[in-house]
């Protein structure tokens, strides 16, 4: 392990610690519950999604990574709290890079947060094998361990940290431990610029047997960050 990963899995300061609801990853997704029936799941990167929680109160068989997630639960749930807050408060200065349509506003999006968090926190402290620590690009999964993998908010988004041979690197990792196929949401950065290397990303997997498609979903939340790429194993 590298000092950069060890200092990073110690430093909660460094984690924002904020997920979505599971209704916003199947509308991200652009995915049903029946889509997802029988099938073995890993959401990765998971942060404090509800995503695992409800998926398996709903029947799903859902798995969680996430480096967050070295650190005792109550204080990601603790960090959560401050993060939601902290990003409310920056939310307000941002309005104008979103789309207020699936979020009525600040509030509305706030409480979204907060029930995503709750659920999350709640579901690690009585479930907690589903919620497996790991440093990216490896997992410690076999491979084709997983039907589904969904990787959201992310690979493309942190473009301006991550490099494009990182981005390889991990989703050779994510596809390796995947059988059938992979959805990872959104294209865009922070910026909301589309990943410069997306095209270039695309060719390299499908040169290695992928069929991969960019698709626009029926969730848009940070402007032009309304399409994932959708990976299938060949």
């Amino acid at each position: 392990m590298s000092r950069v990963e060890q200092s990073t899995k110690l430093d909660l300061e460094r984690i924002v610690f904020i997920g979505r609801t599971f209704e916003e990853y199947l509308d991200m997704f652009s995915l049903s519950k029946e889509d997802l029936e029988g099938k073995k799941i890993l959401d990765c990167p998971a942060g404090a999604c509800s995503f695992t929680a409800i998926g398996n109160q709903s029947g799903l068989d859902v798995t969680a990574c996430d480096i967050a997630y070295y650190h005792r639960g109550e204080d990601l749930k603790n960090k959560g709290l401050q993060d939601v807050e902290h990003a409310m408060e920056n939310m307000e200065k941002a309005k104008g890079n979103y789309v207020w349509d699936y979020f009525k506003n600040v509030e509305d999006l706030r409480t979204h947060r907060l029930s995503a968090l709750k659920d999350c926190a709640n579901d690690m402290r009585d479930n907690g094998e589903r919620y497996v620590p790991v440093t990216l690009p490896s997992l410690p999964f076999e491979d084709a361990e997983f039907d589904i993998l969904l990787s959201a908010h992310f690979l493309f988004m942190y473009s301006d940290r991550l490099d494009y041979q990182f981005h390889i690197t991990t989703i050779n990792e994510l596809l390796r431990v995947t059988k059938e196929e992979i959805r990872i949401f959104p294209l865009v950065d922070l910026e909301g610029k589309r990943y410069e290397h997306l095209d270039k990303l695309i060719s390299y997997l499908a040169d290695n047997g992928c069929t991969v498609e960019e698709v626009q979903v029926p969730y848009e939340f940070q402007a032009k960050a309304n399409s994932m790429l959708k990976i299938k194993k060949g």
